[in-house]
Formats: C-alpha cells, sequence, structure tokens
C-alpha cells in the first residue's frame, strides 16, 4: 500500500477530522458488540499522543430510516405497537458509543447531538487542548449519502470546518462514496489511518500474491452475492472450498438432490460453468458430501443425509465434510475465510462453522477471514485472536478482494516520493 497514513503527518497543534467505523449493534442504547470500536483505538491514541491539537471522529451508525422501516413492518406483521423514535434512539444515536470509547480510553469523550451547525460548532470549538469529540450519526443528514455530489460536498465543506487533517481510518465503509468517508478528503491533508492500512496489507496478500497452496473458502447465502469474487478468486487459488446455502446451487447443477434447500435456478447454469472452470485451470473445487438436514428450519429434530431428501432442507455441512474440508486444508499456506458453512448463528446448525473455525484457528497458515458473518463466527467461537487477520469489512473487503477500487482509500493522496541523496520527503 502506497496511500499516505498518519506516520506521514505531523499532527502537533493540528485539529485533526476523523472518519472511524463505530457502526456496531445497539439495541436500548447499549452496545452490543464494541469490536469495531477497539480497532480504531490504536489509531485515536498515536493522534493525540502526537499533539493533536482535538479530536473529531465521525461515523455512521446504522441506517436509522431503513431500519426503521423494516422494524415497523415487522412489528406491524406480529400486530405489536412500535415507537419509531424510541426504536431509533435506541439503535442509532451516538453518545452511548462516545460513553464506551471514554471507558476504553479512560478519558473524556465529548459528544455532540449534531453531526453540524451551531450546535456542534459550540462543542468542537469548546474542546480543551488534545480533547476528543463524537459527532452524532452521519446518516440523520441526508446529504450524506446523497447521489448528487454536490450535497454530499456541501456537508463535506462544513464537517471539514472542524480539522486541519482529515484521517480515514474506516475500512468498513471504504467502498461507499459518502460525504464523511471521501468528499471531505477533497477540502482537506488526508491519510489512512493503522486499522485501514492493515485491511489493505493483508487483504493484498490474500488478493495480488498468495503464498501457494492457496485456499478460498466461500460460504454464505446466496452464489449471486460472490460471482465476481469467485471469478477474481480463480485466477490465484488452487483450493476452492463452496458452503452455506450457496452450495446447493453448485450442487443442483451436478444434479444432486437437494431437497427444499437453498436454490437460486436462475444460477444453476452459472454454476456449472464455473465448476467447468475450475476444472479446466486445474482447481480443486470442493463440495459438501453430507448434510445436516432438517424439515422446518430452526428445528432441533435434524438427520445426517448424503444428499438431501425432498420435504428437507440443508441448514449445515455433515461430519465427512467436515472432515474433508479439514483434509484439504491442513497442507494451505494461505487461507481466504468469507461466508459461514451453515446457519451458526442456530445451535442445531452451527457444527459446522464451528470446527472449520477451530480448525483454521490452528492452521500454520496466513488466514485472513473476510468480515461480515465469517469474522461474527470467529468471533463467537473464540478463534478471532488465533487468526492471521479478521477483517471488519464486509462489503468493503469483498468489493476489494473483486479488484475494484474502493472511492474512500482512491481519494487519499499516494505517499510522496522520497530520494537517496537526502531526507527531504521529496521536495526537490
Amino acid at each position: 500500500m502506497n496511500k499516505q497514513t498518519v506516520k506521514d503527518i505531523n499532527f502537533a497543534g493540528k485539529r485533526v477530522l476523523m472518519r472511524v467505523d463505530f457502526n456496531v449493534p445497539m439495541k436500548d442504547g447499549v452496545v452490543g458488540d464494541d469490536t469495531r470500536i477497539k480497532a480504531a483505538l490504536p489509531t485515536i491514541k498515536y493522534v493525540l499522543e502526537n499533539g493533536a491539537k482535538s479530536l473529531v471522529l465521525m461515523s455512521h451508525l446504522g441506517d436509522p430510516k431503513k431500519d426503521t422501516q423494516k422494524a415497523q413492518e415487522k412489528a406491524d406483521k406480529e400486530g405489536k405497537p412500535f415507537d419509531a423514535k424510541k426504536y431509533s434512539d435506541g439503535k442509532h444515536k451516538m453518545a452511548p458509543v462516545a460513553a464506551h470509547l471514554a471507558k476504553l480510553l479512560g478519558k473524556d469523550v465529548a459528544f455532540s447531538p449534531t453531526l453540524v451547525g451551531a450546535e456542534a460548532d459550540a462543542v468542537v470549538n469548546g474542546l480543551a487542548k488534545g480533547g476528543i469529540v463524537l459527532l452524532e450519526n452521519t446518516r440523520f443528514d441526508k446529504r450524506e449519502t446523497s447521489k448528487e455530489v454536490a450535497d454530499r460536498e456541501a456537508l463535506a465543506k462544513e464537517l471539514a470546518k472542524y480539522g486541519d487533517v482529515f484521517v480515514n481510518d474506516a475500512f468498513g465503509t471504504a467502498h461507499r462514496a459518502h460525504a464523511s468517508t471521501t468528499d471531505v478528503a477533497k477540502f482537506l491533508p488526508a491519510c489512512v489511518g493503522f486499522l485501514m492500512e492493515k485491511e489493505l496489507t493483508f487483504l493484498s496478500k490474500v488478493a495480488l500474491n498468495p503464498e501457494k497452496p492457496f485456499a478460498a473458502i466461500l460460504g454464505g447465502a446466496k452464489v449471486s452475492d460472490k460471482i465476481l469474487v469467485i471469478e477474481k478468486l480463480m485466477e490465484k487459488c488452487q483450493i476452492l472450498i463452496i458452503g452455506g446455502g450457496m452450495a446447493y446451487t453448485f450442487l443442483k447443477a451436478k444434479g444432486e438432490s437437494i431437497g427444499n434447500s437453498l436454490l437460486e435456478a436462475d444460477r444453476v447454469e452459472l454454476a456449472k460453468q464455473l465448476m467447468e472452470k475450475a476444472a479446466a485451470k486445474g482447481i480443486k473445487l470442493v463440495l459438501p458430501v453430507d448434510h445436516v438436514c432438517a424439515k422446518e428450519f430452526g428445528s432441533a429434530d435434524t438427520q445426517i443425509q448424503k444428499q438431501v431428501q425432498e420435504g428437507w432442507s440443508g441448514l449445515d455441512v455433515g461430519p465427512e465434510t467436515i472432515k474433508l474440508f479439514k483434509d484439504v486444508l491442513k497442507d494451505a499456506k494461505t487461507v481466504l475465510w468469507n461466508g459461514p458453512v451453515g446457519v451458526f448463528e442456530m445451535a442445531p446448525y452451527a457444527n459446522g462453522t464451528k470446527e472449520l473455525a477451530e480448525f483454521l484457528g490452528n492452521l500454520k497458515a496466513l488466514v485472513v477471514v473476510g468480515g461480515g458473518d465469517s469474522a461474527a463466527a470467529a468471533k463467537k467461537f473464540g478463534v478471532a485472536e488465533k487468526l492471521t487477520h479478521v477483517s471488519t469489512g464486509g462489503g468493503a473487503s469483498l468489493e476489494y478482494l473483486e479488484g475494484k477500487e474502493l472511492p474512500g482509500i482512491a481519494i487519499i493522496p499516494e505517499k510522496k516520493a522520497t530520494h537517496s541523496c537526502c531526507s527531504c520527503g521529496g521536495c526537490h
């Protein structure tokens, strides 16, 4: 990675505006998982320890409009009362996040109940030297996600007033061209933080020049969500393991019985083509050979079946598949894992993902987890600390692996060239 980082900036006496990814699970004003907050701490501490005059943090927290609408629809369907304001206050307001961050840092963190405007100005301008403030949820301002560049830039200019330098340490939103992730970098000197640098370093190791044998494990619900990443990984990997709901579209393409399992009927022909492409390239493509099946989703009354019988659904990989996956992976030097191999959130269908996570945690290889549900699984089963890198960005990591340019990264300037003749930092 050749982007400017915090190590390239002199923060002494400067006001710093930082985009972080504090999009954490929230319910009734309580932070459910602080992984993303902790991931930003090294950059926050570095900026403060290197003399920043003030630090203004900004982040989104969920999607207030969409989340509230979905919750309303669910309540209506179930015939339950719903208080939209109470729901959104407990799920989308940043004040509890500011309080949680203060506990982690062991120092006061001010909070602005607005993103910009007179109230935010007063809080920011009232910071003591070395003070920190967290602004309100960026997505409460509709200009943040506007498709109109002029709208986003108008908000970005207001935000830029709070800093002399912009630091983007929010990899989880780097794939979105939003006012606080991309447009603000048009108005301030910009760099990336340690988390962003770490994400790019490890994802590059699997996307660009992985040590062989390189194994990719892809799970999750749909083939359509992973088409581009499958095709991209086929350029590099020697082993491709497919599990989760998406495996049933491949198994259907092989002519196997899948019962009532998840199927993308319009992707069966594509799955067939991908299997043929893998065979032509000499890639070992591995699919489940047995399944944990149930007649009703959520039922603990399960059966192990070689092929899923009519009236049943495959919801996890079976013991023979787990053994097969481990055998195929045991000599891998690089592993990318993106997506669970079963419905790991529910106990009857969690064992496959649990066994895979524990195996990867003990594997002597570079193991990178591509965010999202697989990151949640790694944490749930207690192996996140054993893995080489667990990404904080689900959608961002997928798009990076697909080879797409991430706007939040593209806007950051390259490092200045240095000269062997002196230590001028590229000044002549």
